[in-house]
């Protein structure tokens, strides 16, 4: 086989790895670590696609890198295998999900073991794997035995929570009560998206338009019994630990945006009349501010408590419990329309600034704590009661929202801040009502604070409500607690008990299951339709399973399942000790590996799931568990592989071709010309091999005049542009694939398919091949220029500055610059008539991160018994990496007149002479005097001559 065949050569060395176990992790731990971690993926049906690849490669670079550079190296893979589309099949076939998760996984794995990356695959771990459930439903009871302790900001076990005296006289049971008010993970009736043709609770970015993305089924917004998880109780930790992260700022932004913390005030606005608000205010006044709010008031979280003076009245969310309270008979029927118009529409629908905003009046009114007056009390979804309190005081002369809702209902516009004169607003459009200013400025209309600076009115008002009991000073986040329970019957059971009275019916107190009953296995069910109601489908379950008895006593388990989200949250902390029984894993190797060196993966997951995992990690960490703060060190977001570039050209009614400059989109989405707007009847695909490059534009190639539309796609089964790398690998072979996925461009960029791509980047493995191997003779045998040669200097020169080039390139992840640097090397090497064998040797372990089955084979046939997968990397002399020899410019009067040949490093003195020296100088400066020279070393030579 003198011909590079991929197909015969990388099973055989997938073979070799998997049988010598080349890449199990060493058990002992080096001076240098590096843990190296992909995002793992959930193993669809479909199997990977060639977006997959991106980020493994480049972690399966740097992780073979490291082994050669004498670093002890965890590198591993798993898969995130319980969620929705595994149900769904089920549902569907009938088929056991566990069965059609594992053939999936087998798919899975089979396709990343022919990409030749080096896991460790003795460490491979699924989320749905019994063992692992086991560990993933003991975190959850760390959670719901933590508390979290604000004096400290950390959290601690639930028996050293303090208990007010008149709780612990009334008893063990209003004990626990209360302790339940204050665990991690708590029960709470939440509102939530409920999907009858699913059969689950959907997450808000997975509703659009009032039904479910998957399946287009329709959701309706009503209040479940829910699992929450209060990770807002970490939002300030989870903001200010992101700092000394090495992660770009773009990801510590969407993190910061997501969690949203605020500065304001919390106010209570009574519900009644001025007379007996009144009352109310002395009582407050003696007792001071509760920690939640009666039910004779409506709370508000403001961040601008400066603008109280101009609160004109208050918007509730349609989900507020104060709603029926609040609710006149008279505005019933109306309340109750609006209501049910709301459930149908999700949060991110109702936060739609473009959508007009529309709402309800309750008939109710409040009063306002800082005036007295009387304030209607309206129903608007664009509130949400998700955020704050459910519940805002609206300021309508200095909040965009509010001020839309007033002019459209003719509420009452009071400004109550006085624009600066540098605003673009002007001071008299706000004071008519006509404008909206939502910027700082000085107080009007604001009784005893008039005239004083927004800041000024902000501390002193609040302090004025604090001693008042009618407020206090509030952070508040956008971040909500996390809903953490789902109506579905694959994913991890809640290791959580409900004692039952004789009827078997719940009683409201929980228990945790006990430890040594881990782990609480999913039961077999007969069918796996769901049944249109909100009860779990695990309610399903025989008795056997659904009552257990705990030490003789009787009770019904949970029937809710942890979320997709639960084993992803610590997956990284397990792959430490894959196989370990007795604990999640061992302490020493925790301390010995973490945290993560390099974490590589989606920047669809910037935020949820790196949130959730490093919410989960503090509390370990709280609770002496783990041994750092920060489960990722470095994070990485490759970019998206785009599908190929699709180009479309357009025709008129007569079959004429029209450029895409002259065609624009009319309301319908149809193509129309923007000069008169007729309709571009034919709008027709373009083959790539049809399609030139013109400057900045495509252009057809048999019309070169006419530009069209080109763009790259999102890779969908819809679209039809999904590449498998099974068929790549077939034509091009693994190591094209890894190298081109390198290759394209930057890794944190995202870009677009070719396949003419593959072919150039395989022709470079061709070349490679055939500069060291004969492809002519009738067996395998070394080229006949490579030999026991001398290097020249200039051979020494390029092997050197390739060296360093790709050293460095790999330390900065530029690997598409590293192949740049290989692909000059094979250029002028495959020029040489003399290639010596010991800088082949060095080129085949630069190129073998990235060609790992190449240049295998390469080793091997160079005259090696083992794999160069622990072959020392090549070092570099810089010294060497610069020519001994430098080619000066010498001028005369600035002009470049000369070229001459010196040794570097040469002095003033002596480069001067050598100028002089020069012939064609010498006869320039003949008869003229020279006024001075200017020399440079190493750079120029200038000679000032009369």
């Amino acid at each position: 086989m003198p011909k590079y065949e991929p197909s015969e050569i990388e099973p055989r060395w997938q073979r070799y790895w998997d049988e010598n176990k080349t890449f199990k992790t060493p058990e002992k731990v080096g001076e240098k670590k590096l843990y190296a971690l992909d995002m793992f993926p959930y193993p669809s049906g479909n199997g990977l696609h060639v977006g997959h690849p991106e980020g493994y490669t480049a972690t399966d670079i740097v992780a073979r890198h490291a082994r050669m550079n004498g670093v002890t190296v965890l590198h591993p893979m798993g898969f995130d295998a319980f969620g929705l589309p595994a149900e769904e099949y089920a549902i569907k076939t009938n088929t056991p999900p566990r069965v059609s998760t594992e053939k999936n996984i087998q798919t899975f794995t089979r396709q990343l073991k022919q990409l030749g990356f080096s896991y460790d695959w003795d460490r491979q771990i699924s989320t749905t794997d019994v063992p692992y459930v086991k560990w993933t439903q003991w975190i959850f009871l760390v959670l719901f035995d933590t508390w979290f302790d604000t004096e400290t900001e950390k959290g601690r076990p639930i028996s050293e929570l303090p208990i007010p005296d008149d709780v612990q006289a009334q008893g063990e049971e209003a004990i626990a009560e209360y302790r339940d008010e204050f665990r991690l993970a708590y029960q709470s009736d939440a509102l939530v998206n409920w999907c009858p043709g699913l059969g689950t609770v959907l997450a808000n970015e997975e509703v659009k338009d009032g039904l479910s993305e998957r399946g287009n089924h329709p959701v309706e917004r009503r209040p479940l019994r829910q699992w929450m998880l209060r990770i807002t109780s970490y939002a300030d930790r989870l903001e200010k630990e992101l700092e000394p992260l090495d992660w770009s700022e773009g990801i510590k932004k969407l993190q910061r945006d997501w969690i949203g913390r605020s500065t304001g005030a919390e106010v209570d606005f009574f519900i009644g009349n001025a007379d007996e608000e009144a009352a109310w205010k002395t009582t407050r006044k003696e007792s001071g501010f509760p920690r939640k709010p009666t039910a004779d008031v409506l709370r508000v979280y403001t961040t601008r408590p400066d603008t109280l003076f101009g609160a004109t009245y208050m918007v509730i969310a349609p989900e507020h419990p104060a709603v029926e309270s609040l609710t006149t008979t008279d505005q019933k029927k109306d309340v109750d329309k609006y209501c049910t118009a709301a459930a149908s529409k999700s949060d991110r629908d109702r936060q739609d600034d473009k959508l007009t905003k529309t709402g309800v009046f309750t008939g109710s009114y409040a009063v306002n704590p800082v005036n007295g007056k009387q304030v209607p009390v309206w129903i608007a979804d664009y509130v949400l009661i998700s955020y704050g309190t459910g519940a805002i005081m609206a300021v309508p002369a200095h909040d965009t929202r509010d001020h839309e809702f007033a002019t459209k209902y003719g509420i009452d516009i009071v400004p109550v801040v006085q624009p600066p004169e540098s605003s673009d607003i002007n001071a008299e459009d706000v004071a008519s009502g006509k404008a909206c200013f939502a910027g700082h400025g000085t107080a009007i209309n604001s009784g005893d604070f008039d005239g004083k600076t927004t800041d000024e009115v902000k501390s002193e008002i609040t302090a004025q409500l604090d001693e008042g009991g009618l407020g206090k000073a509030a952070v508040n986040y956008k971040l909500r607690d996390w809903l953490f329970s789902r109506q579905r019957f694959w994913g991890e059971p809640f290791p959580i008990l409900h004692y039952i009275d004789e009827d078997g019916n719940k009683t409201g107190r929980i228990r945790a299951v006990p430890e040594d009953h881990l782990p609480i296995e999913l039961p077999e069910l007969e069918d796996f339709k769901p049944h249109g109601r909100p009860e779990p489908p695990l309610e399903k379950a025989d008795d056997d399973w659904l009552f257990p008895v705990v030490d003789g006593v009787k009770y019904r388990r949970e029937t809710n399942t942890m979320p997709q989200w639960a084993g992803s949250c610590w997956y990284f902390l397990r792959f430490i000790d894959p196989h370990n029984d007795s604990c999640f894993v061992d302490p020493e190797l925790e301390k010995a590996w973490m945290p993560v060196d390099l974490y590589i993966g989606g920047a669809e997951h910037a935020v949820l799931h790196l949130l959730y995992s490093r919410f989960w990690h503090k509390v370990l960490y709280d609770r002496g568990h783990v041994h750092t703060k920060e489960p990722f060190q470095r994070l990485v977001n490759q970019g998206m592989i785009l599908g190929e570039n699709e180009f479309t050209g357009y025709r008129d009614a007569d079959e004429q071709w029209v450029s895409a400059a002259d065609v624009t989109e009319n309301e319908k989405h149809e193509p129309v010309l923007k000069s008169d707007n007729t309709v571009v009847l034919k709008a027709v695909s373009l083959q790539p091999d049809l399609v030139d490059k013109q400057g900045e534009f495509f252009v057809i190639a048999s019309e070169p005049s006419i530009r069209i539309n080109s763009r790259a796609y999102k890779m969908s089964k819809s679209r039809g542009n999904v590449i498998n790398p099974d068929a790549v690998i077939a034509d091009y072979g693994a190591d094209a694939l890894r190298l081109y996925e390198m290759f394209m461009g930057p890794l944190e960029q995202s870009k677009p398919w070719s396949m003419s791509g593959v072919n150039g980047v395989k022709g470079f493995l061709d070349r490679a091949w055939r500069m060291i191997i004969d492809d002519r003779a009738e067996e395998v045998q070394l080229h006949a220029a490579v030999g026991d040669h001398d290097p020249t200097e200039e051979q020494t020169r390029i092997l050197h500055k390739t060296i360093m080039a790709v050293s460095n390139d790999i330390e900065k992840l530029s690997f598409n610059t590293a192949i740049s640097r290989m692909m000059e090397f094979v250029n002028f090497f495959t020029g040489q008539d003399a290639r010596p064998k010991q800088i082949m040797e060095q080129f085949v372990l630069l190129l073998s991160p990235m060609a790992p089955h190449l240049c295998e084979e390469l080793w091997s046939i160079l005259g090696h018994s083992d794999s160069l997968a622990y072959e020392p990397w090549p070092q570099f002399d810089e010294s060497l990496t610069v020519e001994s020899t430098v080619e000066i410019p010498v001028q005369i009067m600035g002009k470049v007149r000369a070229r001459i040949i010196v040794e570097r490093g040469l002095s003033k003195d002596a480069l001067e002479a050598a100028a002089l020296a020069d012939d064609r100088i010498k006869e320039l400066i003949e008869g003229k005097t020279i006024r001075k020279t200017i020399v440079v070393p190493d750079r120029l030579v200038n000679i000032v001559a009369n």
